[in-house]
């Protein structure tokens, strides 16, 4: 099995159709024990009840990472688990705000301001709250849809998301010499929550399934979740701040048919 005897946490599972979700599936297919965190007052009762039907047992961990004392009190909660390490991090957190929002040029700073912070330097914030705890051949990955590209809709998110790329990069670079390695998995647009959010969906996945020469299935979360568990194996130990695209090869391609 990949992942025996790993033990990795897991950011990002607020529904059974999270991405997140998918990769716990597999990790736990291959072997690995598993911590989910999720945020008190948005999440937490939705995650602890996919984490029973996960086969989770042990308690959610409570991280909201805009909140300084949730991040400052991670390694602690991680440790109470009876973990002295963590071998894997999922970073599979973005934000839209509610909001009907103004053309992307007009859009205010105090509503950017949190799509960057959640979406980008949070990846920067907590690979940092853990890094205690991470070892060499630990592995991070986290969560984008090609963040080189606007995208229809996204605006700020795609910002955040070209942004969470490079703070992967700069990681990557100073991580190294400790032996842990920092991906991104671009994958192509998901029947998500957050991808619900961005208005005329419809248009976009059919889209990328027209482009994608070997199409693409927005329900299915198989591909993504095990690209990411490959990542947190030891299988790839000299790959490192790379966007690896599990897309059907859409981001290839400049049109539909080629």
């Amino acid at each position: 099995m990949l992942l025996a005897g790993k033990q990795l946490l897991v950011t990002g599972v607020l529904t059974e159709q999270s991405i997140a979700t998918a990769v716990v599936r597999v990790a736990r297919e291959q072997g690995a024990e598993v911590l989910l965190t999720s945020p008190v007052c948005r999440g937490m009762g939705v995650t602890r009840r996919v984490a029973a039907r996960l086969g989770v047992k042990a308690d959610v961990l409570e991280l909201d990472v805009t909140l300084p004392e949730d991040l400052a009190g991670l390694e602690p909660a991680v440790r109470a688990a009876g973990w002295d390490r963590v071998d894997g991090v999922l970073h599979a957190i973005g934000y839209l705000p509610t909001e009907d929002l103004p053309s992307f040029a007009a859009t205010p700073w105090d509503l950017v301001a949190p799509v960057l912070q959640t979406g980008a330097w949070s990846l920067a914030a907590l690979v940092q709250a853990l890094r205690p705890l991470l070892v060499g051949g630990s592995s991070v990955v986290t969560l984008s849809q090609d963040g080189s590209r606007a995208w229809p809709a996204q605006d700020w998110l795609g910002v955040a998301q070209g942004a969470l790329e490079s703070t992967a990069r700069s990681l990557a670079r100073d991580l190294g010499p400790e032996g842990v390695r920092v991906n991104v998995v671009a994958c192509g647009p998901q029947d998500t929550l957050l991808v619900r959010a961005l208005g005329d969906r419809t248009r976009l996945l059919a889209d990328w399934d027209a482009r994608a020469p070997l199409g693409w299935d927005p329900a299915d979360r198989s591909a993504v979740a095990r690209a990411v568990v490959a990542l947190l194996s030891d299988w790839l130990p000299a790959t490192t701040g790379s966007v690896v695209h599990v897309d059907g090869g859409a981001h290839a391609v400049g049109v539909a048919g080629g």
